[in-house]
């Protein structure tokens, strides 16, 4: 094959999105290089393949044109990755939590301004909080705001028995941020911050947070490192220093509970529903069940035929949503 052909070649694969193809064809161009002598421009080109498959591949997203990076090599069973669609606007948030977050928007929107005079943008985000307070769908807004790709990190593959393998599975991750830029986010944080002076398996599990601690500390990508935590008083006092905002999440009081009844039923006919009422029964569930409780209601009616939402639809689900939550 002419390198004329090569480039037609390459240029197909490109367009169809086919990166196997694509890189088999630079390195049978490399092989063409190195035949006709070119022996420098051929390394370069047997470097640059083998780089590319060690990082996250870029493919097209089905129906808009925002690559969406997926993991490949040793980081497919790292890293989970999606493309979300969910907005800050659609979270109901206390207004300091809410005008936190738009902040770490505005200054990762605005970082080349920021760093034209020597400042960073906010990019290392610690979330604390109770189950189903909102941590994860935060960490999805982020991606869905920024249109980043949203990398969650998976710690079956990561944490392993082995000794010096799950630090090393680390790196892997941390070197994924620097090629990528996303949202990369630890979820369950505590199984890696824990506290180096609370765990049996010291020898092992303080090297993994040492670790994170050197690579979160280097870490000059210019993505968003956001980690999540039930268990804040678990966590290594030294993390907390490491992070950009540590920002808490609690459960609804009653206002924001009303809110979010009527931002997920706002579609239906709930003439004569006593928000209030039923915003002090779910006082004290997570957001994530308040959501599903509305959802169990409007899921009632619709199968009933009913012309309404009632408050003794949305009064029984949510007594069934927090003897689910006392019961797991």
């Amino acid at each position: 094959m002419t390198t004329a052909r090569h480039i037609v070649t390459l240029l197909k694969s490109h367009i169809a999105g086919d990166e196997d193809r694509f890189l088999s064809t630079a390195m049978q161009l490399a092989a063409h290089e190195a035949r006709q002598g070119h022996g420098k421009l051929a390394q370069e080109l047997r470097d640059l393949v083998d780089a590319a498959k060690v990082k996250p591949a870029s493919i097209i997203r089905p129906g808009g044109p925002i690559p969406l990076a997926q993991p490949k090599g040793e980081l497919a069973s790292l890293l989970s990755a999606q493309y979300p669609d969910t907005r800050l606007g659609d979270m109901i948030l206390p207004p300091d939590l809410q005008t936190r977050l738009e902040r770490v928007l505005l200054e990762q929107r605005q970082q080349d301004h920021l760093r034209d005079y020597g400042l960073k943008p906010r990019r290392k985000l610690l979330l604390v909080g109770p189950p189903g307070s909102g941590k994860t769908m935060t960490a999805a807004a982020l991606a869905g705001e920024l249109k980043l790709p949203l990398f969650s990190v998976v710690l079956d593959g990561l944490i392993t028995k082995f000794m010096g393998e799950t630090a090393a599975k680390l790196r892997l991750v941390f070197d994924g941020m620097a090629a990528t830029r996303g949202v990369y986010f630890f979820d369950e944080f505590d199984a890696i911050g824990a506290r180096r002076s609370e765990r049996q398996d010291v020898g092992e599990i303080r090297r993994v947070l040492n670790s994170f601690l050197q690579f979160l500390e280097q870490d000059e990508s210019h993505g968003l490192v956001v980690a999540a935590t039930n268990h804040p008083e678990l966590l290594d006092q030294a993390l907390f220093r490491r992070f950009d905002d540590v920002l808490e999440y609690t459960l609804p009081d009653a206002a924001l509970i009303e809110r979010l009844l009527r931002a997920r039923l706002g579609r239906f006919d709930t003439r004569g529903l006593n928000w209030g009422e039923a915003a002090e029964q779910a006082t004290g569930l997570p957001q994530a069940e308040v959501v599903r409780a509305a959802e169990d209601a409007a899921k009632s009616i619709i199968l009933s035929n009913a012309k309404r939402i009632t408050s003794k639809a949305l009064s029984e689900a949510i007594a069934e949503r927090r003897r689910a939550t006392l019961a797991s």
